[in-house]
C-alpha cells in the first residue's frame, strides 16, 4: 500500500544555549494510504509539536517529512499555502468556522479557494453533509448548531477537497462524551472506512484513540510505544490503551 507520510529522525528544538528545549528527539514514523493514526502521550510529549512540524505550521529543526512524495523541506515557503490546500485536511479542536457564513459556505470555502466551478461545489457540499448527516443545517450559522454539528462541519471541510492527509487536533476536546463518541464514528466511519480518508490524529482521550487502527504513544519527544488494533473492538482496544497509558 502506498505511503502517505514518512517522518524521519524528526527533532525540533525551541530557543538556544542553555534555555534550549528538545520538543521532539528523532521521531520516525509512516503512514500508509487509508490507515487512521492516533498520536498519544503526556503534557509535553511533542504531539502537538509532531502534528503542527507535518501540518508545515512549525518547521523542524533536522530530520524529513515527506507527504505523498513531496519533501516539506524543498517547498517554498511561498507555496507552502497551495500545498496545504491541496495536501492537507485540518479539522481543529475550535472547529475555526466563520460565524458570519452558513454552514454551506463554511465548507464551500475549501473548494472556492481552489477555483472549484460553482456547480461541482454545490454536488461536493450535497454528497458530504449526506453521508455526515448535515444536510438540513446547511443554511444554517454555525452559532445556530450544536457543538457536535460544527464539528461534522469541520470534518466535510477537511475532506471536501480529497486531501491525501486528514490531520485531527484533538477533535473532541471541545465536545460532550455523546458528540465526541458520534464525531469518533464519522471519522472512523464515513470518513476512514468509508472514503479511504488517511488520518493522523493528537488525542489525549483514550477512548477517541480507540477508534484508530494504529496508536503512536510518544514520551519525551520520541517514541516510546506503538500499538495496533488488529481485530480488536473499539472497546477492547480502549482498555488496551488505558492500560499503556497507566
Amino acid at each position: 500500500m502506498k505511503e502517505i507520510l514518512n517522518v524521519s529522525n524528526l527533532t525540533k528544538i525551541y530557543g538556544t544555549g542553555e534555555s534550549a528545549t528538545k520538543a521532539l528527539a528523532g521521531v520516525t514514523m509512516s503512514v500508509k494510504e487509508g490507515e487512521f493514526v492516533a498520536i498519544m502521550g503526556p503534557s509535553g510529549s511533542g504531539k502537538t509539536t509532531l502534528l503542527n512540524c507535518i501540518a508545515t505550521i512549525d518547521k523542524q529543526t533536522s530530520g524529513e517529512i515527506v507527504i505523498d512524495g513531496i519533501n516539506l523541506s524543498e517547498v517554498k515557503k511561498a507555496e507552502l499555502a497551495a500545498f496545504r490546500r491541496e495536501k492537507l485536511g485540518f479539522v481543529f479542536q475550535d472547529y475555526n468556522l466563520i460565524d458570519s457564513m452558513t454552514i454551506y459556505d463554511n465548507i464551500a470555502i475549501a473548494l472556492t479557494i481552489n477555483n472549484v466551478a460553482p456547480t461541482e461545489i454545490d454536488k461536493r457540499i450535497k454528497e458530504i453533509s449526506e453521508k455526515l448527516g448535515i444536510s438540513d443545517k446547511l443554511r444554517k450559522y454555525p452559532y445556530e448548531v450544536s457543538g457536535g454539528q460544527k464539528q461534522r462541519c469541520a470534518a466535510a471541510r477537511a475532506i471536501i477537497n480529497n486531501p491525501k492527509l486528514v490531520l485531527a487536533d484533538e477533535p473532541t476536546g471541545a465536545l460532550d462524551s455523546a458528540s465526541s463518541m458520534d464525531l469518533m464514528r464519522i471519522l472512523q466511519v464515513n470518513l476512514n472506512r468509508d472514503l479511504g480518508a488517511t488520518i493522523v490524529m493528537v488525542t489525549h482521550d483514550a477512548k477517541a484513540a480507540s477508534y484508530a487502527g494504529r496508536v503512536v504513544f510518544l514520551k519525551d519527544g520520541r517514541i516510546d510505544k506503538v500499538r495496533e488494533k488488529g481485530d480488536m473492538s473499539d472497546a477492547d482496544f480502549c482498555t488496551k490503551i488505558i492500560g499503556e497509558m497507566t
